[in-house]
């Protein structure tokens, strides 16, 4: 028994230090933020239709480089809209979701990336862009 628990805590751990800790609660994001002095990263997706989501999350979420910085730097929020019975979202994630759509995203756009302070004000936005980590990084800072 205690074998089995180290190897699945081992095995959580490693896990976790390769996975982007993405929040998807608004208040949970703005307290991580205020509490870590970090700026929020709320970043609107469609994880299974959206090519241009798609590339951003694979050319930068998913890399090292970004993984690294923005544990340090960014509370990582995400607010996705999947289309495919197999992603579906709970309602309370759906709903959340909407509403920050309504007051952050207005246009609809996807990806759409939105910089915010620890108190949910904007500092900037921006969307999937031909870029290196490191330059999509400086961008997101720049705000």
């Amino acid at each position: 028994m205690k074998k089995t628990f180290l190897s699945l805590a081992l095995l959580l751990i490693t896990f976790a230090g390769f996975s982007q800790n993405w929040n998807t609660n608004f208040n949970i994001a703005k307290e991580l933020a205020s509490k870590e002095n970090k700026k929020i990263v709320l970043v609107f997706q469609g994880s299974d239709w959206c090519a241009p989501c798609i590339k951003l999350d694979k050319e930068i979420w998913s890399t090292q480089e970004f993984k690294n910085y923005a544990d340090k730097n960014f509370v990582m929020l995400k607010a996705d809209f999947p289309r495919k019975k197999k992603n579906k979202l709970s309602e309370e994630e759906k709903k959340s979701n909407q509403q920050l759509m309504e007051k952050y995203n207005t246009r609809g756009y996807f990806p759409f990336v939105a910089v915010l302070d620890k108190s949910g004000n904007v500092l900037g936005n921006t969307g999937y862009k031909k870029m290196s980590p490191k330059e999509y990084i400086s961008l997101l800072s720049s705000f």
